[in-house]
């Protein structure tokens, strides 16, 4: 049984980037049966949730590196009849918009390609988002890559209506807590290979 490294306690007065740092490198140490088993847990219970709250459409990241795998849960999605899309980024300070795509469908490479449907697929606004992130604390407070744009994102969505945002991470991503600015939006859940942290 491969051993799981525990996410410490921050130490106190760390800031976002060595949080962030920290995390990313406990991510990286997963060995890959802990990454496979995720990706079905994470399809499931994903699944799940579209179901617990009747979303329309449904949004997840195309992941890069180390991230877990969501492919499996946008297959779920789509096999359970619910529209399922994928983030674009326009450009930094700005939020996210989301547009129509299905596992198999055509995508092309975006920034830090990353795949993304192509420019005709309609636009939409997602109801609910499982959205990327580097760590996160049990008051549902992430820390992302940097960029803000999820918090753009969901600000938007937010003031135009229902918008559930459930943060993707293996468990070791989490920290004792998180620092929280003005600007920052928090979850409402986080799904880790362990549990569902509802956050509210």
């Amino acid at each position: 049984m491969p051993v799981i490294p525990e996410a410490p306690a921050p130490l106190e007065g760390a800031d976002k980037a060595a949080l962030r740092k920290s995390a990313l490198d406990r991510r990286k140490a997963l060995p890959k049966d802990i990454r496979q088993r995720f990706a079905e847990r994470l399809a499931r219970e994903g699944l799940a949730l579209a179901k617990r709250f009747g979303a329309t459409t449904v949004s997840a990241f195309s992941a890069i590196g180390d991230e877990p795998d969501t492919l499996p849960l946008l297959e779920a999605l789509a096999h359970g009849g619910f529209q399922t899309a994928l983030p674009i980024t326009v450009g930094r300070g700005s939020a996210l918009i989301f547009r129509l795509w299905r596992p198999g469908e055509p995508t092309r490479a975006g920034q830090m390609n990353i795949k993304e449907p192509l420019p005709s697929a309609l636009e939409v606004d997602p109801d609910l988002l499982f959205a990327p992130l580097a760590v996160f604390d049990r008051r549902g407070n992430r820390i992302g890559y940097g960029a803000g744009h999820y918090d753009r994102t969901l600000r938007a969505l937010r003031a135009k209506g229902r918008a559930i945002a459930v943060g993707v991470a293996f468990s070791v991503c989490e920290a004792a807590a998180v620092p929280v600015e003005a600007h920052d939006e928090r979850l409402d859940f986080v799904l880790t290979e362990r549990e569902l942290i509802a956050t509210g």
